[in-house]
C-alpha cells in the first residue's frame, strides 16, 4: 500500500514582506550559520502569511541553519493565531550529494522509535513487512523521530476518511484495518524494518550508539540510476568527444570549474595524476574557495578494482608511527578494536593524508556530531564521547597502543611500509575473496567484461 500526502493547509504563501530582522542578525554571507543552542544571535525570520485552513493571515517563521554532514538546511514553521493551525517542514538549502543513500534499520524496541530522522522530499519510505510505502515527493521534508514518520502517515491515511466512508465504504474499512496495523507498529510488539531511500543523498537517521558501531542500522551509498537523475532534474551528461590522440597527462595539472561546496560559489578543482611507490597511480583532486577560503582535497583510484579485497593491520607502538601516509579510498572501512569504533564505507570520502592526519579527521567527525551535543544529547553519551576522545588522545601522543585495521573490498587503499620492499614487522597486509554482498555493493555482479558484444552482434 502506498501512501501520497494530501494537501497540507497553512504552507507558507508569503503575502507581505518579512518583519525586520532583529539587531545583531548575520550578515548576508553568513545566512547560514551552524546550528547552536548557545547562539543568541540566530533567530528566525518571521513572515506574515496566509492560513489555507481559515484564510486568515498567520505567521511563517524561517530559520537558515546548517548541520554538519548535511549542509545548509530551511526549517520552517507556520501558526495560526486565529484558528489554532500550525505546521513545520524542513528543506535541504545545499547541493545534491553525489551519491544516494539507503538506511536500513531494525525497529526492535521503544528506544529505536525515538531515533531522530532527516527526510527530504525526495526520499522513500517504505515498511516491507506492511507492503507499505511513502512515494519520493508525495510529502514535505521533515526533522521527526521514526514514531513521528509513522504518525504522520497515520494522520494522512485518516484525513479522507470521512469521504471514502461515503462514497467507498470498502476502501474505507481496508484502510482503517491497515491504520490498526500502523498503530501497533508504534507499540513495537514485534521487530520489523524501516527503510528510507533518498536518491539526493541528504536524508538522515540517528545512530544513538555514536561513536560505536549501530548494528541495526546499515547504511548503503549506491550510484543513482537515469530515472533517479531525471526525477531530481539533473541533466545528463552528454557522450564525451571522440578524440583523435590521446594527450599524456601524468605531468600536468588539470584545472576545471565547480561550486564550493560550503558557500556554492564558483572555484577552480585542480586534478593530478600521481604515483605511489610500491603501489599504483592515483588521482588526487583539490577543491580552494577564493569567496569563503574553504579547502577540500579528494583521492580517486586510478586504476581497476582489484582481483581480490585487501585487509592492513598496523600496530601503532610510538608516536612516529604516526607519520605514515595513507590512502584511504571511498570504499575503505577502518576500524580500532581497543576504542571499539568503527568508520564505514564512504565515509570521510578519499583520503591522502598521514595516519595523525586521518586519527584527527575521525576525532572530529565523531566529537563535533551536533546529535551528540547540546540538547539532544543525554549524559550517556557524552561520556562515551568524552572517553573515546580522551583514549584517542593518549593514541595521537604515543601514550597508547592500539591496532588500526584497514578494509578495503576494491583492493585501492595503501599504507606506508618504510621497510619496502621488505616486510615491516608492525603491520600485516591480508588478501581475500570478497564475499556476494561485497561485490554488491560494489556493483560487480551485474557487471559482464567477457562476451558482452555477443548480444549487439544482431542489432548492428
Amino acid at each position: 500500500m502506498a501512501v501520497s500526502g494530501a494537501v497540507e493547509p497553512g504552507s507558507p504563501a508569503p503575502t507581505a514582506a518579512p518583519s525586520p530582522a532583529p539587531a545583531g542578525a548575520p550578515a548576508p554571507e553568513h545566512l547560514f550559520r551552524p546550528i547552536s543552542a548557545e547562539d543568541e544571535e540566530q533567530q528566525p525570520t518571521e513572515i506574515e502569511s496566509l492560513c489555507m485552513n481559515c484564510y486568515r493571515n498567520g505567521t511563517t517563521r524561517l530559520l537558515l541553519t546548517k548541520i554538519p554532514f548535511f549542509r545548509e538546511i530551511i526549517v520552517s514553521s507556520f501558526s495560526c493565531e486565529h484558528c489554532g493551525w500550525n505546521n513545520t517542514e524542513i528543506q535541504s538549502a545545499g547541493r545534491i550529494q553525489d551519491q544516494g543513500v539507503r538506511y536500513t534499520l531494525t525497529v526492535r524496541a521503544q528506544e529505536d522509535m525515538n531515533r531522530e530522522v532527516v527526510k527530504t522530499d525526495s526520499a522513500t519510505t517504505r515498511i516491507p513487512e506492511l507492503d507499505f510505502e511513502i512515494p519520493a515527493f508525495s510529502q514535505k521534508g521533515a526533522l521527526t523521530t521514526v514514531e513521528g514518520l509513522i504518525s504522520r502517515a497515520i494522520s494522512g491515511l485518516e484525513q479522507d476518511q470521512p469521504t471514502r466512508r461515503a462514497n467507498e465504504e470498502a476502501v474505507a474499512e481496508r484502510i482503517d484495518e491497515f491504520i490498526v496495523k500502523l498503530k501497533e507498529l508504534k507499540q513495537v510488539a514485534s521487530p520489523f524494518t524501516l527503510i528510507i531511500d533518498d536518491p539526493s543523498g541528504n536524508s538522515f537517521v540517528e545512530n544513538p550508539h555514536a561513536p560505536q558501531k549501530d548494528h541495526a542500522l546499515v547504511i548503503t551509498h549506491y550510484n543513482r540510476t537515469v530515472q533517479q537523475e531525471e526525477m531530481l532534474g539533473l541533466q545528463a551528461e552528454a557522450p564525451p568527444e571522440e578524440k583523435p590522440e590521446e594527450e599524456d597527462l601524468r605531468n600536468e595539472v588539470l584545472q576545471f570549474n565547480t561550486n564550493c561546496p560550503e558557500c556554492n560559489a564558483p572555484a577552480q578543482t585542480n586534478m593530478k595524476l600521481v604515483q605511489i611507490p610500491h603501489f599504483k597511480e592515483v588521482i588526487i583532486m583539490a577543491t580552494n574557495c577564493e569567496n569563503c577560503g574553504h579547502r577540500t582535497n579528494e583521492v580517486k583510484s586510478g586504476g581497476a578494482v582489484e582481483p581480490l579485497g585487501t585487509k592492513i593491520t598496523f600496530h601503532i607502538t610510538d608516536p612516529l608511527a604516526l607519520t605514515r601516509d595513507v590512502l584511504k579510498s571511498e570504499t575503505c572501512s577502518v576500524e580500532i578494536p581497543e576504542l571499539e569504533f568503527e568508520l564505514g564505507m564512504a565515509v570521510l570520502g578519499g583520503k591522502f593524508t598521514t595516519l595523525e592526519g586521518l586519527l584527527k579527521d575521525i576525532q572530529e567527525l565523531v566529537t563535533k556530531n551536533p546529535f551528540t551535543l547540546g540538547d539532544s544529547s543525554n549524559p550517556g553519551q557524552m561520556e562515551k564521547l568524552q572517553e573515546f576522545s580522551q583514549k584517542l588522545d593518549q593514541i595521537l601522543q604515543g601514550k597508547m597502543k592500539a591496532h588500526f585495521i584497514m578494509n578495503d573490498p576494491a583492493g585501492n587503499s595503501y599504507f606506508q611500509n618504510v621497510y619496502a620492499p621488505e616486510d615491516d614487522p608492525q603491520m600485516k597486509v591480508e588478501h581475500y575473496k570478497r564475499t556476494f554482498d561485497q561485490n554488491e555493493e560494489l556493483g560487480l555482479n551485474d557487471m559482464k567484461t567477457e562476451g558482452y558484444e555477443t548480444g549487439l552482434a544482431p542489432q548492428r
